[in-house]
């Protein structure tokens, strides 16, 4: 019997207790300070309480709770620090750890699906699991070829649990909403459920694995492990060493910072133009350094993990999303505008001044401008404030804004890297990676013949970047709120 617990009525039971849980916190914190303590110590004492309840639950919970958890981690770099302080050590163990699956459940589900002999497939296998995870846990073994390998083991009842937990999170969006502010839960909790099924089918993952894997073979500096065997429940992939990015969030040095943020950045860019596949899942717990880069021992590469959520991009990335970049970036507000309402992105109903989506866009796709940029938290903060104040013009321009659902996906994985590139502090040369693999973002040559004086560089080709990926995504993401018919948007960052 797994400790992911079956029956609905225990789990919901936990996580209805959350929200009495913070309203006793309040009872107790306004009880402090009528006995005179200063309202800042007693507010930072119940952020961390209220923190250190909430994120305990979610990772005894695994399934949709802690799945929950850590798609909050990744907005981490949005709060204010007051608030983000007492997250973050929570946050780090969530993305790497949770109470294990007893040895005889592993045991059980390996014999039926691999087979009562299954012990022979393998040379060692480990029943202490290496990591842990919202619907499964990773055991590391020693295939039968003598591979070093991950196991995925998928735990018992984890699709029931998973939308159990996220129907009951849903219920009570509205008072976990005030724990992160700028953000709008509920869309996220909807995003998050819509997206249960492919995970739970190893078989998808595996698809997707394997072609990042035998695309990405040999590159100098991402590492994709192998598909070396699946089946129902069941996921063996090759093994990969190196430091989690979540210690290299907590402890890293200035160089790996970097390095990190300029691969991930890479890997987000050109995944979709090699393999037609966006990974999906870009919290830090997914992520790896290796040594062994370009430069050698010394230099790093960055190993991906976990493929079971991917939006299919066969074309890649959008070719909008790069022209719009470029056209911000250019001024071209009227340009900008039209494709924006040719995308979906301004509903026909909508009436706005090209100029004020313009100035909305501009602070948003400030790192595509520069040769290069250092992603901060202090930088997101400032632009979820801007956003996310009711009183702010952007709050009130965003809000008229509308996210197409093709862009949703695109949308939450773009914010969520920015995010962890927040958490790492990276200095990255972000417009580079968009020439390279943004469709749309350098314009495409015209034979010089056909060229009319003054057509061919038009500024811009080299300084758009990734900005409106995330510009007109953000926008999108405060607009989807508004149209919630779309059941759009998953951060308001």
């Amino acid at each position: 019997m797994s400790d992911l617990p079956r029956k609905a009525v225990t789990r919901t039971a936990k996580l209805a207790a959350l929200p009495l849980g913070f309203a006793g916190r309040a009872t107790w914190g306004l009880g402090k300070r009528i006995v005179g303590e200063s309202a800042e110590i007693v507010g930072r004492e119940l952020q961390q309480r209220t923190a250190e309840q909430l994120f305990k639950v979610l990772g005894e919970l695994k399934g949709g709770a802690m799945k929950f958890g850590q798609a909050l981690s990744v907005f981490e770099s949005a709060l204010p620090e007051e608030v983000a302080g007492p997250y973050r050590a929570a946050l780090t163990k969530l993305q790497e750890a949770a109470p294990p699956m007893p040895t005889r459940t592993v045991h059980a589900v390996l014999a039926q699906r691999l087979g009562e002999d299954w012990p022979q497939l393998f040379l060692e296998f480990e029943d202490k699991p290496s990591a842990a995870a919202s619907i499964g846990q990773v055991h590391r073994g020693v295939w039968h070829d003598g591979r070093e390998v991950a196991v995925k083991v998928q735990y018992p009842g984890a699709g029931d649990a998973l939308l159990s937990d996220l129907n009951q999170l849903g219920r009570f969006a509205r008072l976990l909403g005030p724990l992160i502010p700028g953000m709008d839960i509920k869309p996220l909790i909807a995003e998050l459920r819509d997206r249960v099924s492919e995970e739970l089918d190893y078989e998808l993952e595996a698809d997707a694995q394997q072609a990042h894997a035998e695309e990405f073979a040999g590159d100098p500096d991402v590492v994709v492990p192998a598909v070396v065997h699946q089946c129902d429940q069941v996921l063996v992939t090759e093994w990969i060493d190196g430091v989690p990015l979540s210690e290299v969030i907590a402890d890293g040095t200035p160089e790996q910072r970097d390095r990190a943020g300029q691969l991930l950045a890479r890997f987000l860019f050109s995944g979709p133009a090699r393999t037609g596949l966006l990974h999906a899942d870009p919290h830090p717990g997914n992520f790896r350094l290796l040594p062994g880069g370009p430069e050698g021992e010394d230099d790093w590469r960055l190993g991906v993990l976990d493929f079971g959520t991917v939006d299919r991009l066969p074309g890649g990335l959008p070719a909008p999303i790069g022209e719009s970049l470029r056209m911000t970036l250019d001024g071209h507000a009227d340009a900008v505008y039209e494709l924006l309402r040719t995308e979906g992105f301004v509903k026909e109903s909508v009436e706005l001044d090209p100029d004020a989506v313009l100035d909305y866009l501009l602070p948003i796709i400030e790192p595509a401008q520069v040769e290069e940029f250092t992603f901060t938290r202090g930088w997101m903060r400032s632009q979820a404030a801007r956003i996310a104040d009711p009183r702010s013009p952007a709050y009130q321009l965003g809000k008229r804004l509308n996210l197409p659902p093709a862009y949703l996906l695109i949308h939450r994985v773009t914010l969520s890297t920015i995010g962890v590139l927040c958490q790492l502090g990276a200095t990255v040369r972000l417009r580079e990676e968009l020439e390279e693999w943004l469709p749309g973002f350098v314009p495409q040559e015209e034979p010089l013949d056909d060229r009319e004086d003054g057509e061919d560089g038009e500024d811009g080709e080299d300084g758009e970047d990734r900005a409106y990926a995330e510009g007109g995504a953000d926008e999108d993401a405060e607009d989807a709120e508004d149209a919630d018919e779309d059941g759009d948007s998953v951060a308001q960052a």
